[in-house]
């Protein structure tokens, strides 16, 4: 059974760092795209960044040179790295993976596993 842990949120002021981690566990295909999703209070879940099997990513274009998703296979963790945070950044992080193999997008219906989140507070 997949199943995905985010760890690393917390409070940061703005302007501020901060790398989360997602333990992924229970799958052996090699063939799996993993993504960073966020969820703030009234708003619906958006799609952060993604990469794929071979390295590939994309991202928001609200995060793009302040957030980089990596991942190491050997531990099989996800990570994303954000610096410059603004408050605009607070939501509840998860992380999502897809083994579809259809192509690498941010949508979340293409995500069929999902960890159960992390908060992410940036005050100004």
């Amino acid at each position: 059974q997949v199943q995905l842990a985010e760890s690393g949120g917390g409070s940061v002021q703005a302007g501020g760092s901060l790398r989360l981690s997602c333990a992924a566990s229970g799958y052996t295909s090699a063939s799996v795209s993993m993504a960073w999703f966020r969820q703030a209070p009234g708003n619906e879940r958006e799609g952060v960044a993604a990469i794929d099997n071979v390295g590939s990513t994309i991202y928001a274009d609200s995060v793009k040179g302040r957030f980089t998703v990596s991942k190491d296979k050997v531990k099989n963790t996800l990570y994303l790295q954000m610096n410059s945070l603004k408050p605009e950044d607070t939501a509840i992080y998860y992380c999502a993976a897809d083994f579809s193999d259809v192509g690498l997008g941010l949508a979340p219906a293409e995500f069929g596993y999902w960890g159960p989140g992390t908060q992410v507070t940036v005050s100004s």
